[in-house]
């Protein structure tokens, strides 16, 4: 696998990201919902000011460090992925790291201009790109779009259920973005088959070629 590969998936993942954002942010009300699929995917639009999948690190200047954090992190990740790639490393390995690389890209768009280009979004008024008076915060202080919501179980937990019995449980309920999916995959299929990823490209390890005796 070429590091062009590479390049390419972190695009696709981003232009489907961002596309999915910009056309969420410039078309619902802040925590508007679209039934998709009967109780278990829903379009739900949030927003939140930290990490995946509505965590958050608290204060502005736990935002802003967390931006800091995500840009390192993607520029780090770029050129650690073409070592990974000079080194011939296995392909599900590059595939898993360009997903977590784009996911991150991703979020980190968010976090540097979205409060740049975007109007505030509220439960009444759609958000404006580019708006006349500026945006709804300064560099670095942008907010992370979410969207995907799966609540595959809403009710009652059986009473017996130690702590939890009988609280109303919903199963799954954090909202996310195709960033945090893309960085989901990509970490947990290399957990699932790292053995398979890197004892591949060790056995693939060149080793010393010994002379070869010349007879006459």
């Amino acid at each position: 696998m070429k590091y062009r590969h590479v390049i390419w998936i972190v695009v696709l993942v981003l232009v489907v990201d961002q596309a999915l954002k910009f056309w969420i942010k410039t078309h619902m009300n802040f925590n508007q919902e679209f039934i998709i699929f009967p109780n278990w995917f829903r379009i739900h639009f949030t927003e939140n000011p930290g990490m995946a999948y509505g965590l958050e690190l608290g204060g502005e200047w736990g935002k802003v460090l967390l931006t800091l954090f995500r840009l390192v992190a993607v520029v780090v990740g770029f050129k650690y992925m073409s070592t990974l790639v000079k080194q011939r490393h296995h392909t599900g390995l590059l595939i898993c790291g360009a997903l977590i690389l784009a996911g991150a890209a991703g979020n980190l768009i968010d976090s540097m201009f979205y409060g740049l280009i975007f109007s505030e979004t509220s439960f009444y008024d759609v958000a404006t790109f580019m708006p006349k008076g500026g945006g709804y915060a300064g560099f670095l202080h942008g907010k992370v779009v979410d969207m995907l919501y799966f609540p595959v179980y809403r009710g009652y937990l059986p009473t017996w259920i130690p702590f939890k019995g009988g609280d109303y449980f919903v199963f799954f309920n954090p909202i996310f973005n195709i960033a945090d999916a893309a960085i989901s995959v990509g970490v947990i299929t290399i957990l699932v088959f790292q053995k398979r990823f890197f004892h591949k490209h060790n056995e693939k390890q060149p080793t010393e070629k010994e002379p070869v005796a010349v007879t006459k």
